[in-house]
């Protein structure tokens, strides 16, 4: 009997924890909408912030084609996964968001599933006031300093990027980005001819032969002929 009273209290206080979460979050809803499957979506709380499972119209812009993005919203952020569709319900694109940002690994598709790019991001960190930034030297996309700076929510391109040929799965071009800034690697001192070893020649038996037999001879010189 004790244990189902304990049970029973236990039930109530887990119920009420998710009747206060739920209610401060989503259930004082200012606006929200029903899917065609009735779902409710787009809510606002009397905050103000978009808050639960949220379907997005992006319009056209600047000759780009509009598409529909799918999430969540977390305090007015867009946060965790976020899937995009094209006008027709393609599959064309998964991001990653931590509260508003950009964070990780997005990937883009064609109307056809095929991988066209790969692109990593670096999000804020809401926990981090400050942010060390690279300082570049000119024309040589090396490092010289840091600079300590005071952090903003933002997302900067950060790591590898890829582009692919979508018919073939081909990477056709890498880029590496450090905090916005493409790396371009130093290749002056790889393209120097003062930096290239002299190419070994592999000796022919007739070479071979000929050393052999005017070894220590002065004034002999080799004609080219192949008859030694």
């Amino acid at each position: 009997m004790k244990n189902l009273i304990k049970n029973t209290a236990f039930v109530f206080k887990l119920i009420g924890i998710l009747f206060l979460f739920f209610w401060s979050d989503t259930a004082l809803c200012q606006t929200f909408k029903l899917n065609g499957n009735g779902d409710t979506i787009n809510y606002t709380n009397f905050n103000g912030q978009k808050v639960g499972k949220w379907v997005v119209e992006v319009p056209e812009l600047r000759g780009e084609p509009g598409h529909t993005d799918e999430g969540m919203y977390i305090k007015g952020f867009k946060n965790g996964k976020w899937r995009l569709y094209n006008s027709t319900g393609d599959f064309i694109g998964l991001e990653n968001y931590v509260l508003g940002s950009k964070s990780g690994v997005q990937k883009y598709y064609t109307y056809l599933g095929e991988l066209e790019r790969e692109e990593n991001w670096r999000a804020y960190n809401p926990d981090a006031p400050y942010d060390t930034i690279p300082i570049y030297g000119t024309g040589n996309g090396e490092i010289e300093s840091f600079k300590i700076v005071k952090a903003e929510p933002y997302s900067v391109k950060d790591g590898e990027w890829k582009y692919y040929d979508p018919s073939t799965g081909r990477v056709i071009r890498r880029e590496n980005w450090d905090r916005n800034v493409l790396v371009v690697p130093n290749t002056a001192k790889t393209n120097s001819s003062l930096d290239q070893k002299p190419r070994k020649i592999e000796k022919t038996p007739e070479m071979l032969e000929w050393e052999r037999k005017n070894k220590g001879k002065k004034g002999v010189v080799r004609d080219g002929s192949t008859s030694y």
